[in-house]
Parts: structure tokens; sequence; C-alpha cells
């Protein structure tokens, strides 16, 4: 059977959010989940939906989205040598419920325990990008490649998660930050496409799940971007583990903002 593309997975992901999530913004109904993070009617259907268009296609390759329960998504888990689907139907739905217009579908296809294409899709603003590895990323077919800034690191624009960091960190971010300027949007995976993009130089963030960052990771670094957990580990392990993840997009401004975290965790 042959092997997806890249193309065929963005129309398969684009067509299902145009129908499933952008319908059904702000007209939310919401509920907490046992971990306390939200889910919504657009979550459910969205998951759904690509879950079974997906297996019609590629039934050879299985299947791991957000909603699932824990146990569920551990035993899928074994599939990363032979292929895994990973989904997170709609990342930023606490955007998504308060009707912030920052959120979307990222799924990726793990095999052999790399990251092989990635997708990503910015609902309101109707961007997709996306990835394969070793061929480069794209937003809307236009690739994406970092350029080196010109702009020194206390002229940055970053991207903080503040909640999820150690608290000595959080505060030192806050009160003697390297960089000029933070935001923080609500969506890990376009977070990660973000910089990708060129939109912020630098990013922070200290724990994230593998469906949030799975396919910006892989859209970052083939765009040439550069990423390490703050212990210094690469961010895709191949497992459910919860994550850290500061990222850039030059090289420079990676070293010097890895060597500021070191120094003042």
């Amino acid at each position: 059977m042959p092997d997806p593309s890249l193309a065929e997975v963005v129309t398969l992901l684009h067509r299902a959010a145009r129908e499933e999530i952008l319908p059904r913004f702000q007209r939310v109904r919401r509920e907490l989940k046992a971990d306390g993070t939200w889910v919504t009617a657009a979550d459910t259907a969205m998951q759904a939906r690509v879950q079974r268009e997906l297996a019609d296609r590629w039934p050879h390759i299985a299947f791991l989205g957000e909603e699932m329960p824990a146990s569920e998504q551990q035993n899928l888990m074994r599939h990363t040598q032979t292929g895994l689907w990973v989904l997170d139907p709609l990342d930023g739905t606490s955007n998504f419920a308060a009707g912030l217009p920052i959120f979307g579908p990222s799924l990726a296809l793990i095999r052999n325990a790399r990251i092989e294409l990635g997708v990503v899709i910015d609902v309101p603003r109707d961007e997709t990008f996306s990835a394969a590895l070793g061929h480069g990323a794209w937003l809307n077919n236009v690739p994406l490649s970092m350029a080196k800034s010109a702009l020194a690191l206390a002229k940055t624009i970053a991207c903080v998660d503040f909640k999820r960091l150690p608290a000595p960190l959080a505060g030192r971010l806050a009160t003697m930050p390297p960089y000029a300027s933070q935001r923080s949007i609500g969506s890990v995976a376009l977070d990660w496409c973000w910089v990708a993009a060129g939109r912020f130089h630098l990013y922070l963030h200290g724990s994230q799940g593998l469906w949030d960052y799975c396919a910006g990771h892989l859209i970052l670094s083939e765009a040439g971007g550069y990423s390490t957990t703050l212990d210094g580990q690469v961010v895709f392990d191949g497992t459910l583990s919860k994550r850290s993840a500061l990222c850039a997009g030059d090289a420079e401004h990676f070293a010097q903002w890895v060597e500021w975290l070191n120094e003042n965790r």
C-alpha cells in the first residue's frame, strides 16, 4: 500500500477542519476532562472524522488521538516503529471555547522513531503549516526557511508560557528578561509554527504533550530552526512523556537563549 503524501494529508486535515471545527466556533459547549483541561464537541467530532478518514486511506497505520483514554494511548506507542498517526484535533481548545481566534488541528506521522510528516492548520487565518522529513517546510505552499537575524537578543520577541515553568525561572523571566517583549498565544502547535515563520524569535514552554508538539517540531526543524529541552535533551523522544521545549530560529539566538536559561534556572 502506498505511503501517504504530504499533499494528501494536508487536503484531508484542511477539509475536516473547515467542516468540523469552523462551523462550531462561537457556538461552543465545553466540558472539563479528568485532567482539568477543556474538551468541546469540535474536539471529539474532528478526532472521529480524521481517525475514520485516515483508516479508510491508510489502514496499515495506527492512530493515536488526544481524546483517547491514556491507557489506549500508551498501548498505541508500540506502533511508532511501523507507523503511527498522532492527532491533536483542536490545539488551543481554551482559545476556541473563549472565542479567541487562535486554534487548529495538529497531525503528525511517526515511523521508525522519527517524525516523517507534520501538518498544523491555523483555522481562523486559513494558514496551513506543513513539513516532510528531509524535504522542507511550508506555509500555504510557500517554503519556510529561517534566515539569520540581525537583531540583538535584547530586541527579540519571545513566546513564553509562564505557568508551566519552575517558579524561580518564571520569576526571573518576568523581572529581568533577556528579550524585548513576550507573548503567549495558547496553542503549542502554533507556537512552534510561528517560530518557524519568524513571528517569534524565541520560545519556551515547560510541559507539552506529544500531540501538542509533534508536528510543529518537524516544521520548525525542517525550516532550519533549533530546539532542545530545558535539560539539554532532544524534545521528541518517541514517548508520551511531557516535554519542556526551548526554541529559536537563529543559531546565535539559540545559543544565547540556552545560556541565559541555564544560568537562571
